[in-house]
């Protein structure tokens, strides 16, 4: 036998081994299932303001506030440096229960565990569930987003600031697209950057959304302050219910 034949027949020995053993291992193998129910504990402190005719019967419209990356923690004064809380701070009344959490240090806004404070809040309080409204800025403009990917149906209309998203996983369900949206954002922001709106607004169009969309020109990251000041962002909410 030639030195060739028997380097073929020692291959053909070594494979049939490794293709032995490869079979002996994979029988070694069984196929289980795992099922488990994984329970996640949320916690949030809120402000809460109630209209000043609130009697606890006569159901009220109800304002979500999703405060940014800065007001974080456990001090619930940070929440009331902008947006409504600022505003009924210094004595701005609204015809609206005015929910304000704020979110942990190090966290994000999470859409499961805040719908799940308005399960908490709507049982416990007299709330017109047909006009439930979110708003947010930066963070809880993303914020507002997540819960309008997530939750579109429980809310009438949605006012993201200076936010963004994830187009894919935030509009799987296009619910999102058949509710009222009104964005705004500053084209000069260097923080969150003006196509992070602009593309959620093409995401909702895509769906038939009609996104209203207020750009401010030359204005960098705060473009609440504008739009929280501004009386016709609340008759606007208050003219769309579901």
């Amino acid at each position: 036998m030639n030195l060739l034949k028997l380097k073929a027949l020692l291959s053909s020995a070594i494979l049939f081994f490794i293709t032995q053993d490869a079979v002996a291992n994979d029988l070694k193998q069984t196929k289980e299932n795992f099922s488990a129910e994984v329970v996640k504990k949320y916690s949030y402190h809120y402000l809460k303001y109630l209209p000043k005719n609130y009697d606890g019967k006569t159901k009220f419209p109800l304002l979500l506030f999703l405060h940014g990356a800065g007001e974080r923690g456990n001090n619930l004064e940070k929440v009331a440096v902008h947006g409504p809380p600022k505003l009924i701070k210094q004595g701005r009344q609204f015809p609206f229960i005015v929910i304000s959490p704020q979110c942990p240090k190090e966290s994000r806004w999470d859409p499961n565990a805040l719908n799940a404070m308005l399960d908490q809040i709507i049982e416990s309080h007299a709330v017109d569930e047909s006009r439930i409204y979110c708003t947010g800025l930066s963070m809880g403009g993303f914020g507002t987003w997540a819960l309008g990917g997530s939750h579109p149906n429980r809310f009438a209309a949605f006012a993201p600031i200076c936010g963004g998203g994830v187009d894919r996983t935030a509009f799987d369900s296009f619910e999102m697209a058949k509710k009222p949206v009104w964005v705004f954002h500053g084209d000069a922001d260097s923080v969150v950057p003006l196509e992070e709106s602009k593309r959620m607004v093409r995401a909702l169009k895509r769906r038939g959304g009609k996104p209203k969309f207020t750009i401010y020109k030359g204005v960098n990251h705060d473009s609440w302050t504008e739009t929280y000041n501004n009386p016709k962002l609340y008759e606007w909410f208050l003219s769309h219910k579901k």
